[in-house]
């Protein structure tokens, strides 16, 4: 017994020190922290060690802002940033070679990223600052321009987060704020978990997603709070990726979502599959669109289950997708030259493409005062089936200025808007067996 209890006597006064082990304070590894000082040197040095080690705690203590250029997160990390310590994007856009999809540069570089890596943690009460403003051109009336490029085929703005091949990952308690371009872009990755975060995004800056799931699977997004210009939450395939199969097994729960596209959206690229999702529980505010599914390419969504949500939606100006439907399930080509450099949009050689099947979709219990109906529409018969909505309580009310009457079917081949029936709570355009159980609708234009 007396062996034993000097045992666990000497366990309990190394910890400490084995802790202190665990701990690569970046400070400690010649970052400022002033604000100015570019400390991704520094920082990258920090995360080097600490992997080398066999993993641990990157530290980015209280009180400082480390202003940083590109950095690599490696495996068995825990990058932590203390309360009141920023980590903030250098704002000179040269330094940001990096492509976020490989060898299409057309849209977008990474800042924080990593590759076929595991283990990997994003955590504490500090904040990561993407700087998005300070990439952005003048602002407009809901939106900033984006600033002419020198090259059409070269975006220097930074991603914040672009994640590839990650096994086992967390981000939790974060503040993620003000976006260039895409949040968190989670690619290929198995086994995440990302709660409890604030995602602060400016609601004026295009292309400005706030989480992106692609090609990524065993997912859980929960008790998160999301602002974010354009889509708050976008399940998709992008093409770049193909290799790392479909983006399957999603739940988002528990969330909160401000967005000047869509709240919740599957799509528009998709390439393979996308299955296997239940999304419950959220409240949507202040948005365009509220819950979609945008097939434009020929990848298929099935069996994904919306529940217990309650929506407020209205018009923004036609820089962003969407026209205030609440609910948006469509399946039709995409649009020929609908990006600017439109060729990373279709199979490799092709000029146009085809859009897969959108089936055994699910819609249970959902509240939404709006300035619009629901969308249900596919090119071709058969295309888009078995589409169940029960329990569905709309009201229409015309709330801003901008022109009404209009469901937006960007980008697809043909007219990009077409009219929307007035007191039609859900506009079915071929589509079958469209189940509608229990809708209360009111039209108080």
């Amino acid at each position: 017994m007396k062996k034993l209890i000097l045992t666990l006597l000497c366990l309990i006064c190394l910890t400490p020190a084995v802790w202190a082990e665990r701990i690569f304070n970046v400070l400690e590894y010649g970052a400022k922290g002033d604000g100015r000082t570019d400390d991704a040197t520094a920082i990258q040095k920090a995360i080097d060690a600490c992997t080398q080690a066999g993993g641990g705690q990157v530290l980015l203590p209280t009180g400082h802002t480390f202003m940083a250029g590109p950095i690599e997160l490696k495996s068995n990390i825990d990058l932590h940033l203390d309360v009141n310590a920023t980590l903030l994007a250098n704002p000179n856009e040269d330094i940001y070679c990096l492509s976020a999809f490989g060898e299409n540069r057309g849209e977008g570089m990474m800042w924080l990223w990593c590759k076929d890596i595991e283990n990997l943690s994003i955590t504490g009460r500090g904040t990561i600052d993407g700087n998005g403003i300070a990439f952005m051109g003048k602002e407009l009336g809901d939106s900033y321009e984006l600033k002419p490029l020198v090259d059409p085929k070269f975006d220097p703005r930074p991603h914040v987060l672009t994640l590839m091949g990650v096994k086992h990952l967390t981000i939790r308690d974060v503040t993620i704020r003000q976006g260039a371009y895409w949040t968190v872009h989670l690619v290929g990755c198995y086994d995440a978990l990302i709660e409890g975060i604030s995602l602060l995004n400016s609601l004026k800056i295009r292309n400005g997603d706030g989480i992106d799931l692609d090609h990524s699977k065993k997912v859980r997004i929960a008790n998160c709070f999301i602002e974010s210009g354009d889509d708050c939450i976008c399940l998709k395939n992008r093409r770049e990726y193909e290799t790392y199969g479909p983006c399957q097994d999603i739940t988002v729960t528990n969330c909160v979502m401000t967005g000047r596209s869509c709240a919740i959206k599957i799509g528009s690229e998709n390439m393979d599959s996308i299955s296997h999702v239940v999304i419950s529980d959220c409240v949507i505010k202040a948005s365009n669109r509220g819950l979609g599914i945008q097939n434009r390419d020929e990848g298929t969504v099935t069996d994904v289950i919306f529940s217990n949500i309650i929506m407020d939606c209205h018009y923004f100006s036609d820089v962003w997708w969407g026209k205030s439907e609440p609910v948006y399930v469509t399946s039709y080509p995409r649009a020929i030259g609908n990006h600017k450099d439109a060729g990373w949009r279709f199979p490799k050689g092709a000029t146009e493409g085809k859009c897969g099947e959108v089936s055994r979709i699910y819609f249970n219990n959902i509240t939404c005062v709006g300035e619009n109906g629901c969308f249900v529409g596919g090119d071709v018969p058969g295309k888009v089936h078995d589409i169940h909505f029960s329990n569905i309580d709309l009201r229409v009310v015309k709330k801003t200025d901008y022109e009404g009457g209009r469901y937006d079917l960007r980008p697809r081949v043909g007219e990009g808007f077409i009219p929307a029936p007035k007191e039609e709570p859900i506009h079915v355009e071929c589509a079958e067996n469209v189940t509608k159980n229990n809708i209360r609708y009111e039209y108080a234009r």
